[in-house]
């Protein structure tokens, strides 16, 4: 017994000391856990922290203002036609259509900036790759309609234009989860008869886009000023397409350099 004794006292002392400098692991597993936790998000802030560095912003993105209301329809029955959201914030929202989902860099930027995009996709763009556009999802973007097939839409009789909305609706619904209230016409083109189509088919708005140059300088040379609302396609069909993400930050630098900051469409509308 007397030789217990002094061992006993040598493990007390051992003990207090470890709790007194905090070196001992708490025997409470749901402190344990949070404590975990804890080191698990750290660094992770600090990545988001620093990523617009990473894509050669100079600072990060300023959050969007909560709108105060939507914005409210023109017509009772057919869906406004919109290329800029009536809005006094200083905002303006970025779409992209089909082939970003094919960019795993892209996905990254989306992820890290958590910037708020909007894509509009057809089917026949995205049959080999609803896997990726499930990652681009969970990046966040928010995926929209454009259409069963990249063929114009304008002129078409009223049958086979609700078939092309509705039926990729329909897809991303099944294949994705994904309900969608926006439409994209294929290549901006549309008549009163995709209107009546897109009503039927629960399409809430048609959304165009506005010129990305209106962004960038002027005929002089000198920056031309972004309006409050303007909806931008990043890339303009037609140009040529070096790289998306470079892209996408130069147009970032531009927004932030006139006091501009992107915001998610869907919030708006």
């Amino acid at each position: 017994m007397r030789g217990r004794r002094p061992v006993r006292a040598m493990l007390a002392g051992a003990l207090a000391a470890a709790l007194l400098s905090g070196c001992a692991q708490s025997v409470d597993p749901i402190e344990r856990l949070g404590l975990k936790a804890a080191q698990r998000v750290h660094p992770l802030h600090a990545h988001h922290g620093r990523a617009y560095r990473r894509w050669g912003l100079p600072a990060p993105l300023a959050p969007a203002p909560r709108p105060d209301r939507p914005a409210g329809r023109t017509d009772e029955r057919l869906p406004p036609v919109l290329d800029r959201v009536p809005t006094h914030d200083k905002v303006v929202f970025l779409t992209y259509d089909e082939g970003v989902e094919n960019d795993p860099r892209f996905i990254d930027m989306i992820r890290e900036l958590r910037l708020p995009v909007s894509v509009f996709l057809t089917d026949s763009s995205m049959r080999p790759g609803y896997a990726r556009v499930s990652r681009l999802r969970a990046a966040g973007a928010v995926v929209q309609n454009q259409a069963l097939h990249d063929v114009a839409l304008r002129g078409r009789p009223y049958d086979e234009q609700r078939g092309e909305i509705c039926g990729q609706r329909d897809r991303l619904k099944a294949r994705l989860g994904a309900p969608t209230r926006l439409l994209r016409p294929p290549q901006g083109r549309y008549d009163r008869t995709t209107l009546e189509a897109a009503a039927d088919c629960g399409v809430k708005a048609l959304i165009l886009w506005r010129p990305v140059r209106g962004l960038g300088a002027g005929r002089r040379g000198r920056g031309v000023t972004p309006h409050s609302g303007d909806i931008v396609l990043a890339h303009e069909p037609g140009r040529p397409l070096a790289s998306l993400t470079v892209e996408t930050a130069r147009l970032l630098r531009r927004i932030q350099a006139r006091g501009f900051t992107v915001g998610r469409l869907e919030d708006y509308l």
